[in-house]
């Protein structure tokens, strides 16, 4: 058999690869579109991370708030510490204000704020409860003196 170059099969063949500028559009799409994918990529990746971290501060922070409670020192304001979940830090401060909501009350609104590192960025969680005054014990006003049993 000979080489016809006149042939259909032959000028086809010759012509089925891709050009200079068709490889070059190519590569110039890969060069935009895979940094782009990557940003995208790690936007989610630190979005779960504090996603996760702001759910252990937020346990954390519940459990400190309980703990001061229980004791009787959460009337205390201006108290901080450190917890620790699995080699990470978690800084907590609590404050007490006055409720302003209700004056005839006389509650205290403790805040605590647990704070935490993610990439270099710091990041806060604050949890409030309502406290009663401390000379206040379980006889509340208007309850003729009696205590709830």
């Amino acid at each position: 058999m000979t080489f016809n170059p006149l042939h259909p099969t032959a000028a086809r063949r010759r012509r089925s690869g891709f050009t200079l500028a068709e490889v070059l559009a190519a590569l110039l799409l890969m060069a935009i579109v895979v940094p782009v994918a990557m940003q995208g990529l790690r936007v989610a990746g630190t979005a779960g991370e504090v996603g996760q971290r702001k759910m252990v501060a937020a346990r954390l922070g519940n459990k400190v708030l309980n703990e001061l409670k229980v004791t009787g020192q959460l009337q205390n304001s201006g108290q901080t510490g450190v917890a620790q979940d699995r080699g990470i830090n978690y800084r907590w401060t609590v404050k007490n204000q006055p409720w302003t909501q209700d004056t005839l009350s006389q509650m205290t609104v403790a805040t605590i704020t647990v704070s935490f590192l993610v990439q270099g960025k710091n990041y806060d969680v604050h949890l409030s409860t309502l406290t009663a005054p401390q000379q206040q014990n379980a006889n509340f006003p208007g309850m003729g003196g009696q205590g709830i049993y």
